[in-house]
């Protein structure tokens, strides 16, 4: 089972198709791409940071994995179209870039599985939680009036935000094992109906996208738009398009391009202004959550059991939940990671050996998701005494 039918659900669907995988995709929504990955328009490009960091080189091998989804699954202008973007302020530059509708690529990547596997597709399901059916060995989706929705021995939560509520109902995740926390975002766009005010995209504080033409839009967007977003504001969890965020573009926009934002701002007066709004999923540390899940009380007793060696227990070590696993907190970098995420967890599930690369070995083990229980509990000297709960 997979639980949510975003990027990170539909590439993990088409991952697992490949490999031979029976599958059951779950949604409470109407259809795929519903939550954050129906943006409009959105950017692949590179994280360029001075030094490398973990996420950079994430990037750098998730771009170039993309890419080569994007040339695979969609002909250019029907979902995707490659540009090249201007890097203003922090490291500026320009880069290879391209603007995706990420709403194409899901539906490619369920086209895909559908043709290779048995998908079933549930909509307008919700999970409450999900229920381990130890006799049977195998995990149930139960809705909120207490329905099985589907089960299956593995399951997988990719529901971005919705997942840590999930998870904490499902597998005794606690706020400290799994700090996953909401982002809403609002992209500010219009119908371009002149000629576009710069030759690229311009990235700084966001992007400044000049025109993105797509005769897949969904009816309620113009097919010729120009755009500008997102904003990121913490917490938030409401999807509701607001001036105030258009004003924040707006503000922006003006260090990128200032006729452009001046343009913005009269087009907001005058009512043709459109938006977007929805909530992005990031972790405590900025990383992605893929792999297995850590079971806390086994890892409690796994630490205590370790005594004066608990310091030198390694991550692989963590005890995890059979069969259950997650793929979320891409936060605003869902294109870029969606896909090579998504098939490094594919291999993990489908038993594959581990890459022999230590460069992406390392990277695999800071996108562990019991990274942080691991932390916490190896920080812990005296776990009881100390208080460290017990689930």
């Amino acid at each position: 089972m997979v639980i949510g039918a975003g990027l990170a659900g539909a590439a993990l669907c088409a991952a697992l198709a490949r490999r031979g995988w029976s599958l059951s995709l779950i949604d409470a929504a109407s259809g795929p791409a519903q939550g954050a990955s129906g943006l409009p328009v959105g950017m692949l490009s590179p994280h360029v940071t001075r030094a490398p960091t973990p996420l950079s080189r994430l990037s750098a091998l998730g771009v170039a994995d993309m890419r080569a989804e994007l040339q695979r699954l969609l002909p250019q202008g029907a979902g995707w179209q490659a540009c090249e973007v201007d890097n203003r302020g922090h490291n500026p530059g320009r880069w290879p870039a391209a603007l995706v509708r990420p709403a194409a690529l899901v539906q490619a990547w369920l086209a895909e599985a559908r043709a290779l596997t048995c998908l079933q597709t549930h909509w307008h399901r919700p999970v409450a939680h999900l229920r381990r059916d130890v006799a049977h060995n195998r995990w149930q989706a139960v809705s909120p009036d207490g329905e099985v929705i589907a089960q299956a021995p593995v399951a997988v939560v990719a529901a971005a935000f919705g997942s840590h509520d999930l998870l904490q109902h499902s597998a005794a995740q606690d706020a400290q094992s799994l700090p996953l926390r909401p982002v809403q975002g609002q992209l500010s766009l219009a119908a371009q109906t002149s000629t576009p005010l710069a030759p690229r995209p311009q990235r700084d504080n966001g992007v400044f996208v000049p025109l993105y033409e797509d005769s897949g839009l969904p009816p309620e967007w113009p097919r010729r738009i120009w755009a500008m977003g997102s904003t990121y504001e913490r917490g938030q969890t409401h999807c509701t398009v607001s001036d105030t965020a258009h004003e924040r573009n707006a503000q922006s926009l003006a260090a990128l391009h200032p006729v452009a934002a001046e343009r913005m701002r009269e087009q907001m007066a005058s009512g043709q202004l459109l938006g977007w709004a929805q909530v992005r999923c990031a972790s405590q540390d900025r990383l992605p959550l893929m792999g297995a899940l850590p079971d806390l009380a086994a890892l409690e007793a796994h630490m205590v059991a370790a005594g004066p060696r608990r310091g030198r227990v390694p991550l692989a070590d963590t005890p995890r939940w059979p069969g259950l696993y997650t793929l979320s907190a891409l936060g605003s970098r869902g294109l870029t990671l969606s896909h090579w995420c998504a098939d490094q967890l594919a291999r993990q599930m489908s038993g594959e050996p581990p890459p022999a690369d230590d460069l992406q070995h390392g990277l695999l083990a800071a996108l562990d998701p019991a990274r942080f229980a691991w932390k916490q509990a190896r920080r812990q000297e005296r776990p009881r005494e100390a208080g460290l709960r017990l689930v």
